[in-house]
Order: structure tokens, then sequence, then C-alpha cells
């Protein structure tokens, strides 16, 4: 009988700046796969094609759309971290998986039976997470959040249902996921992302929650430990330059995505 993936661990990333998107395609892949550096490449090369099609549609440089359009900022990454869907879809892609709006005719059985998926994509404005099926249990990868929640079949179904009625966009993600992660490499790890059991994971939100009540119970409403209140307030100065350094480059590359893992059936 094959064995759990990854050893039966659970990869989770906890929000460094505004980078929820990198954490959750990396959560989606179960793995430190992507860097911010990855993304702002392929938002670099959307926003390229993006030109060339005005260009091409709107009479040439000198039209008046591509000229409005040219004068924006990129349309596919915030200088802030924030990256569009395309730009998460085009790093699915690599992996051979498919990004589908769950509200989409394709994607009916899923609303029916979420819980024969692997994957979900979950965005409200600014935010990122997914909820991830690892070795047959469903978990919520938020980076907001110390650890991953484990979710039981049932509580997926009110759980998507919940975020639908919120205003919460939420995608399908179907393919052949990754089924290891090359751990013995150097970039197995990309300093916010870790490594828990199942049981760590619980213990890890029982502690943040016990943290929560104590504050609450003082009368100092704070979200101690488990939801990262620095993911507003964060500005980071250097990931902005670095974004914008990649932006400005007129051939961006592609994620390297050397190690060849193993493709779950």
């Amino acid at each position: 009988m094959e064995g759990p993936s990854n050893g039966g661990l659970l990869y989770h990333e906890v929000q460094e700046s505004k980078l929820c998107a990198v954490h959750c395609v990396n959560t989606v892949l179960q793995g430190p796969f992507f860097s911010e550096f990855d993304l702002a490449a392929l938002a670099a090369d959307l926003d390229k094609r993006e030109r060339q099609m005005m260009m091409e549609g709107g009479g040439g440089r000198g039209g008046g759309d591509f000229v409005a359009f040219d004068s924006e900022e990129s349309h596919n990454v915030s200088l802030g971290g924030d990256f569009s869907i395309q730009v998460l879809e085009k790093a699915l892609e690599v992996w051979d998986l498919q990004v589908i709006p769950l509200n989409s005719p394709v994607a009916e059985p899923a609303q029916i039976d979420p819980e024969l998926e692997n994957a979900f994509i979950c965005h409200l404005e600014d935010h990122w997470f997914c909820i991830r099926k690892v070795n047959g249990e469903w978990y919520k990868f938020d980076s907001l959040y110390a650890a991953p929640e484990y979710l039981s079949k049932f509580y997926l179904s009110a759980c998507l249902d919940s975020l639908k009625g919120a205003g919460w966009s939420i995608f399908l993600v179907r393919g052949n996921f990754p089924k290891e992660c090359p751990l013995s490499s150097s970039e197995a790890s990309n300093g916010y992302g870790q490594w828990l059991t199942p049981e760590d994971s619980s213990r890890i939100l029982k502690a943040c929650n016990v943290k929560e009540e104590s504050s609450l119970s003082s009368g100092r409403v704070q979200r101690t430990g488990n939801r990262l209140t620095d993911y507003v307030e964060a500005e980071d100065e250097d990931l902005k330059a670095a974004i914008a350094a990649s932006l400005l480059d007129s051939f961006p590359s592609m994620p390297s995505t050397e190690a060849q893992t193993e493709k779950e059936e």
C-alpha cells in the first residue's frame, strides 16, 4: 500500500508581509516550491503579454486604450506583494494543475460533493488561502493562523458555504498534485514554512486559543499568536523594491522547478 505523502507531515506557511498568494500556492502544492520572486516573474510575463495584446488590438502604441493601459501599474502584482488569480493559475500550471471557478458549470460536481476533490483556493480583497486534502484529511491552510486547521468532511461543506455567503471567491484546483516535496533539497525551506504533524498542528492551535481566551478575559481584544495581526500593518520596503525590480525586467524567467517529483494519481 502506498504510504502517506511527505511522511505524513503537513506543510504550512505563516504570513510574511503581504505574501499570502505565495503561501497559498505553496500550501496547495504542499512544499516551498515558489518564492515571491518566482510569482513576480510570472506577473511581469503576464503584464508583457497583456501589453502586447493591447498594442495589437488598440492601433499600436499610439492607441488611446494602449496608452491608458500602459500608464497604469501592473495588473498582476502590487508593490506590496499582492498577486492576481492569473498569477496563481500560471504558477499551478507549471505543475499541470488547473484552477476553475467553483461557480462554473464544470465545477458543479464539486459544489455537490466537495469532499471528493483535493484543493480549493479562497480569495477576498487582498487575502488568499487554501483548503487542501492531505493524506485523506481536509485542512484549512490560512497563513494568518499559526498552523493548519483540521476540517471534518461535514464541516468542509459548511465552511465553503460560509465563505461563499461572506463574499469570498472560491476556485477548485484539479490535476495531479506533487506527491512529495524534495525535503533533502537546499530549497526545502524558505524561511516562513514549517512541517508539522497533524498532532503538532492541533496542539499549536489549542495553545493559541488558550492565549486568545486569556487575552479576551483581561479585556484586551487581541489575536495573540493565532492571527498574525502584523499582516495589515507590515510594510516591507525591501520586498517592494525587489518586486519592482522584477517587474522592470524585460525578460522575466520562469520559476525554477528542477526537482522532479512523483505525482499523485
